[in-house]
């Protein structure tokens, strides 16, 4: 049996201390798609980290920055955690280790995830996963194959699936 080159693109690059994995079947998919798509992890990355002293995020926490003197990224992420937080009734809560310190990353991650697939339908991509720690979107068809599968590790037996997702266009988060 001889294999197939499948169409597009694939990369993968570890940001937001995880892989990342971009997966386009398009065939006119080109390299300047994947490297805006990287980009703005990056840049999600460099304003959201908990872990980069120089971050948004690190220098609100310290004081160092004003509300209403961060990215308006920042101001919206950190709005939509608000948000949630009355809608959950306090479970989802950016300040749950502590009321001086804030840690949007339950929201950010799967907010990059949406982001960058918008970035890339903007581009013209059709046809395309993307899939950040567990963080998953697919758009269109994963070419040859009608539809993109989605496994879903088990919860207890890390070497074993649970379940397969089939889907065209999907956000699933495991």
């Amino acid at each position: 049996m001889v294999a197939t080159a499948l169409p597009g693109l694939r990369r993968v690059e570890h940001v937001m201390g995880m892989p990342i994995v971009i997966d386009m079947r398009d065939d006119d998919a080109d390299a300047e798609m994947l490297r805006r798509a990287f980009d703005e992890f990056r840049s999600i990355d460099a304003r959201f980290s908990t872990y980069k002293a120089d971050s948004e995020t690190s220098r609100l926490n310290r004081g160092e920055i004003a509300l209403a003197d961060l990215h308006a990224d920042v101001r919206e992420v950190l709005a939509r955690c608000a948000e949630l937080r009355t809608e959950t009734r306090g479970y989802f809560d950016v300040r749950a280790a502590s009321a001086s310190v804030i840690d949007p990353s339950g929201l950010v991650k799967g907010w990059s995830v949406d982001r960058v697939a918008g970035i890339l339908s903007g581009l013209g991509a059709r046809n395309f996963a993307i899939n950040a720690g567990g963080d998953v979107i697919v758009r269109g068809c994963a070419h040859p194959d009608d539809c993109w599968r989605v496994g879903i590790q088990h919860p207890s037996l890390s070497d074993k699936v649970a379940a397969v997702v089939v889907a065209n266009d999907l956000a699933i988060a495991t």
